[in-house]
């Protein structure tokens, strides 16, 4: 009987494809099983690299493709070899994944979930993609894992940030190297608490998705726990564009603090828009009004130009950072496309390493080879100092950035500066902490 029966091979109508003699996807029948889906045939194998080329998110997006084709080239042999001479696995050498070259094809998740679930599915299924990653929402991160469980592959999440994506949405075939929600919450409060005192009138504005809930419920804990009153939370759809309307109700609100739970151009547009209603010349209760961006990346900075400037927020990564794994990546972008990487680019340039090194340390492709290789595994030189992933979750842990608009930039590019790097043991927690709980890792499925 079929287990996995992948359609004919053929392009992604929105995507596309580089290098020639692609491996044929793996077929399943009675008379010849293989032992796991798109097993490589040794002419290349094929990665699947899924990103928002449009939509709130597309910046993003554009950022993660760079850093995608970049992490294809190095493992290749091309190139300066970028952060595979700083990581700590010595497992690459520039030969592709397991002698196999590395090609790839690309789909557009629009920053929608049915969008994105049908790209990845026609990137396993007609392209014959072995690991799939990429997104830069949660809602997408999550429905895609799922996917990827379903279909026997691998998934690499991109820029996810949501609790649920390592929380009650986990799946053995997934691991996240982005920090989440409560790790965020967990480095900016006790900065938020030196800042701006204990005795604080709070107002959320929360993007209405699995991100902005998880977000908001985790730094309105955090703030709650040193003496915050939250006084509303109000959700924004994705879709939103203008945000007066939201905006203009906080000004008799009582509030003395705006979190903008939204990322991307949703929170460009509603910063501008608190910025245009006056809020940052507002004093209330006594205090100076004071905005907060709980996650933040230098790309939505410069959209927001001048206006991030003094604001709190966080980031997993920055390329200011002067260990030597950060300074290598920020020098083979830097010279591939002329400025420097966003955390988006990062994340995902680590992901496809930690893909491949694993692939090379347990000798196969086979998803749960991949999986019993990440479990537990220690490492470093990939910019964010010794890192871990935690087997319980597939969670990542690692220090976080706390960072805040620059007063006085010297370029387009030197918008946040770095305020605080916040020890990975303050951010840790259970796997059962209760803002994760609710779903089961599962096992691994290698589609055979």
């Amino acid at each position: 009987m079929s287990v996995f029966t992948p359609n004919r091979r053929g392009l992604l109508k929105s995507g596309a494809l580089i290098g020639t003699g692609l491996a044929m996807p793996t077929i399943f029948t009675a008379s010849s099983v293989a032992a796991y889906t798109n097993a490589p045939t040794g002419s290349g194998a094929i990665l699947g690299f899924n990103v928002p080329q449009s939509g709130p998110y597309a910046d993003e997006g554009a950022d993660e493709l760079r850093a995608y084709k970049l992490a294809v080239e190095h493992l290749n042999g091309g190139g300066d070899g970028g952060m595979m001479n700083t990581f700590s696995s010595k497992a690459l050498t520039g030969n592709g994944i397991l002698g196999n070259e590395v090609k790839y094809v690309t789909g557009d998740t629009q920053t929608k979930s049915d969008a994105a679930r049908a790209s990845a599915k026609s990137m396993i299924e007609k392209d014959g993609a072995v690991m799939i990653t990429g997104g830069s929402s949660s809602g997408v991160a999550i429905a895609v894992q799922g996917l990827c469980q379903e279909a026997g592959v691998i998934f690499m999440a991109g820029l996810t940030h949501s609790n649920d994506t390592t929380g009650k949405d986990k799946k053995a075939n997934g691991f996240r190297h982005f920090f989440n929600g409560y790790m965020s919450a967990a480095a900016l409060a006790p900065v938020l608490k030196e800042m701006y005192g204990t005795d604080r009138v709070a107002y959320h504005l929360t993007a209405d998705y699995t991100w902005g809930w998880t977000q908001q419920e985790s730094i309105a804990a955090a703030t709650e726990d040193m003496g915050w009153q939250t006084i509303n939370n109000v959700l924004t759809p994705l879709a939103t564009q203008d945000f007066s309307s939201y905006i203009a109700p906080v000004l008799n609100s009582g509030a003395d603090i705006l979190v903008l739970n939204h990322y991307g151009g949703n929170m460009i547009n509603s910063l501008t828009a608190a910025v245009q209603f006056g809020l940052r010349d507002r004093q209330v209760n006594g205090k100076n009004f004071e905005i907060i961006v709980p996650l933040y990346s230098r790309l939505m900075a410069k959209g927001a130009g001048a206006n991030v400037k003094g604001i709190f927020g966080s980031t997993n990564w920055h390329w200011s950072l002067t260990d030597a794994g950060s300074q290598a990546f920020v020098k083979s972008f830097g010279e591939a496309y002329g400025f420097p990487p966003s955390q988006a680019a990062h994340t995902v340039y680590c992901q496809t390493l930690l893909y491949a090194d694993a692939c090379e340390r347990a000798g196969t492709f086979d998803p749960c080879g991949v999986v019993e290789a990440l479990e537990g595994f220690d490492f470093d030189g990939l910019g964010n100092g010794p890192t871990h992933y935690r087997a319980g979750d597939h969670q990542c842990f690692k220090d976080v950035l706390v960072v805040k608009g620059k007063e006085n930039p010297t370029s387009e590019f030197d918008l946040l500066e770095v305020v605080q790097v916040t020890p990975r043991a303050q951010v840790e927690y259970p796997v059962d902490h209760p803002m994760f709980a609710g779903g089961a890792l599962g096992k691994c499925n290698s589609g055979a």
